[in-house]
């Protein structure tokens, strides 16, 4: 059975995608796309498969679970999923020059399609390894006195006598 597997993210949602030879149903949570909710946003769930068109879609079946997040980010990591899924689709299934056609249209319209929906959040863990690294490399030399051992005025008359 020809299936192909892939994900969406936006903030704490997930989105998996079951992309598998079909007639083109497309169901959320094992809801029909159309019926998605908040209605307002539904159009956002409909980007990819518009801007791709009813031929490119049509000969498959995307079925998708999503978890976790709000309602928006739900959505956004739906739209994620459906793209990447088609992509990897006609990546293993039809051939690789439709594929790059179609990664170049989705990524021109929108790069969170394909790629990391939040590259801010990489940037900052990144950030956050190289301070650390920074930190240890640099030694302060505050901190040499800091945890000298303090010798008392007994202690130094000791000495002294021995």
């Amino acid at each position: 059975m020809e299936s192909v597997q892939t994900f969406g993210r936006k903030k704490t949602a997930v989105a998996v995608a079951f992309v598998k030879r079909g007639v083109g149903r497309v169901k959320v949570n094992g809801v029909p796309i159309e019926l998605v909710q908040p209605e307002a946003l539904r159009f956002k769930v409909w980007e990819p498969i518009l801007l791709l068109g009813a031929q490119r879609y049509s000969e498959v079946d995307i079925r998708i679970r999503v978890k976790g997040g709000g309602y928006t980010s739900q959505l956004y990591a739906i739209r994620q999923a459906i793209a990447k899924g088609l992509v990897a689709w006609y990546q293993k299934y039809v051939d690789e020059a439709s594929k790059r056609e179609i990664k170049e249209i989705l990524t021109t319209y929108d790069l969170s399609l394909i790629h990391i929906s939040e590259p801010t959040r990489l940037l900052s863990i990144s950030y956050a390894v190289f301070c650390l690294k920074k930190k240890k490399k640099k030694k302060n030399p505050r901190l040499k006195h800091a945890f000298k051992k303090k010798i008392t005025h007994r202690q130094k008359r000791k000495k002294m006598i021995l």
